[in-house]
């Protein structure tokens, strides 16, 4: 692809909901969660150099995981890993790059990619991103890869799309315009919107212009614009960093959709059938993972033996014997200093145990 694509990873966020093993001091994307050698930050990595090149890649995170993402990407050049002081969510850091980014160069695609997805279908998400950068070179457009729903899952937010209208064709891959954004619905609400087959997972996956979105944000989150406009005189200079540490905490706390997707009248859906999950649950990393004959994960598969243990998944250290009977529906997770054995089907109330754990001053553990 031509030289002015460049991929923006986000690998700010903390991934509390695959406690234990995805801890504030190391998160899950820069964990080997699928056992495979990698961890997720690398395998995001990997698929972004399908676009840009290495000085192309930029890795937007939390000032403290500045040193982690270094040593996970030797390749990245140091100036292209933009550290945030506050976790704002993803409005302000979307803001933050893509302002940095017109300063270099105000004719820049960026491709925005979370850094803890899993993508299976790795040929057809490539040809999915070669249709959107080929659809936002040629017009003012917001374009977002929606997911093709499989389960009316009521985790996910859900983009409404229209099957005609101001959609346009490269090839026999389809570009279709947003009639709106939906939250995350009731069961019977998603059953609905599976059957209609006019939704379709919002996954976070942004392309679009750099002069485009930022002209997004100022007619529709004026508060971001201003406050990153400021920064231009500053931003690949050596006093970018002063400027941001200074400022970029006067940023709203808001997301990229609340911000702007569901604002702007020119966003644009690519329909995508790429295998993807976004891993926030155990639960969703059992979904994708090979199972035994009896339906297990087990992310480690030496010295285990499992009796009458059904749908369950098993994380721990391979080399320490395990031996489980009887659970059914169980996530086990074993680390050095936490043992957790809890069922799937309540994997949402993780998140109070971590709140109990703040309460009670045992944040060691988190």
């Amino acid at each position: 692809m031509a030289s002015n694509i460049y991929t923006i990873i986000m690998a700010g966020g903390i991934g509390s909901r695959f406690w234990p093993q995805s801890r504030v001091a190391k998160p899950k994307q820069f964990i080997d969660i699928l056992g495979t050698g990698s961890s997720l930050m690398q395998m995001t990595w990997e698929r972004a150099a399908r676009f840009s090149t290495d000085d192309q890649i930029m890795v937007l995170t939390n000032n403290q995981y500045k040193d982690l993402v270094a040593a996970h990407l030797p390749a990245i050049q140091p100036q292209n890993i933009l550290t945030e002081p506050a976790r704002n969510n993803t409005g302000p850091c979307i803001a933050y790059a893509a302002f940095r980014l017109y300063q270099q160069d105000p004719e820049a695609v960026m491709i925005i990619l979370p850094s803890d997805h899993l993508i299976l279908k790795e040929e057809g998400y490539t040809e999915k991103i070669r249709t959107a950068v080929d659809f936002v070179r040629n017009h003012d457009a917001l374009v977002t890869l929606g997911i093709q729903p499989t389960r009316p899952d009521t985790g996910y937010g859900y983009i409404q799309f229209g099957a005609d209208g101001p959609g346009r064709s490269s090839g026999n891959e389809k570009v279709l315009p947003v009639i709106s954004f939906k939250e995350k619905p009731d069961l019977a609400t998603a059953q609905a919107y599976l059957t209609s087959k006019a939704y379709l997972w919002n996954a976070g996956i942004f392309i679009w212009k750099t002069k485009d979105v930022i002209k997004g944000f100022k007619n529709y989150a004026p508060a971001l614009y201003d406050l990153f406009l400021e920064g231009m005189p500053y931003y690949n200079t050596p006093e970018e960093t002063a400027f941001i540490e200074t400022n970029y905490g006067r940023s709203p706390h808001i997301s990229i959709d609340y911000a702007l997707m569901e604002k702007a009248d020119n966003v644009f859906t690519v329909p995508a059938d790429i295998g993807w999950s976004d891993l926030g649950t155990w639960a969703s990393l059992w979904d994708v993972k090979e199972k035994d004959d009896k339906q297990n994960v087990l992310i480690q598969k030496e010295n285990i033996h499992l009796s009458n243990t059904e749908n369950c998944i098993i994380s721990r250290d391979g080399q320490k014997l395990t031996v489980v009977d009887g659970l059914k529906d169980y996530i086990i997770v074993d680390q050095e200093d936490v043992l957790l054995i809890y069922p799937k089907g309540k994997e949402q109330e993780i998140k109070q145990v971590i709140k109990n754990l703040e309460q009670d001053d045992a944040n060691r553990y988190l």
